[in-house]
């Protein structure tokens, strides 16, 4: 008996072809695929074994520089702490010596306006007076001066 082919033998026998060119296009995908993995676990072993010194020695040399942040913040304060007192120093020298130099300065201003106002009036008791008020004027102008920091400013 002769074998008898019919079309759906045909269709199996395509599809059993198809099945097996899927199979093995999955296989060597599959292959490629754990070549791949394998490579990709040797890369990340490989950055675990460089990397974890790194990152230790990373974390060292933060710690050392924390302290010598920690040494510099001290210095910073010191600086300020100098920086203060200099300025404390200097605003007690200055009123120790403005204080003074007004009265001086007033002295003379009321001095010579009152001899003139004595030349001009002939009146001792006006020029004392006219002195007094030149006087007290002079120490006001450099009061002000002084709280404007603008020396000779008021004249």
């Amino acid at each position: 008996m002769p074998l008898a082919f019919e079309a759906i033998d045909g269709f199996w026998i395509a599809l059993s072809i198809f099945f097996l060119a899927i199979a093995g296009g999955l296989t060597y995908f599959l292959v490629r695929l754990g070549g791949t993995v394998g490579r990709l676990s040797s890369l990340l072993d490989g950055l675990e074994r460089e990397l974890l010194p790194v990152i230790n020695e990373s974390g060292g040399t933060l710690q050392r520089v924390n302290m010598q942040l920690d040494k510099a913040d001290v210095v910073t304060d010191s600086a300020v702490d100098i920086a203060d007192n200099v300025d404390t120093a200097a605003r007690a020298v200055s009123l120790a010596i403005t204080r003074p130099v007004q009265k001086v300065s007033g002295l003379a201003e009321g001095v010579a306006h009152g001899f003139a106002s004595l030349r001009v009036r002939k009146s001792p008791r006006q020029a004392y007076e006219s002195g007094r008020e030149a006087a007290q004027r002079r120490e006001q102008e450099i009061a002000d001066e002084l709280r404007r920091g603008e020396p000779g400013a008021g004249r």
